[in-house]
């Protein structure tokens, strides 16, 4: 179910009267601060990880990012590292370009 479908049916409640605007408002931020609702995924930025980093937060961000382990992301870098330093660059690009977590 697509998150305008929520909408629409948090919309047809409200005006049913079986819940009121604040409720609506209150669903309405729910949907949005849940992490596995579609508009969640749409509003959800790369952001490197302050908390979870060993070098410059860029696994820890992507893990966030994709919803994985860091430790994923650092054994998927490592390994790439091995095969004629191909993970470096990218690395590299990504603790450059994509800003730190808030």
């Amino acid at each position: 179910m697509s998150i305008a479908d929520e909408i629409r049916k948090l919309a047809e409640l409200r005006d049913a009267g079986h819940i009121d605007a604040f409720e609506f408002e209150r669903a309405k931020a729910r949907l949005f601060d849940d992490p596995s609702s579609p508009a969640a995924t749409m509003t959800k930025r790369l952001r490197r990880s302050l908390q979870d980093r060993w070098i410059g937060g860029v696994c820890g961000g992507l893990a966030t990012y994709t919803g994985t382990e860091s430790w994923i992301w650092r054994l998927l870098f490592a390994v790439s590292v091995l095969f004629a330093g191909f993970g470096v660059l990218p690395y590299i690009l990504l603790w450059i370009f994509v800003p730190e977590d808030k």
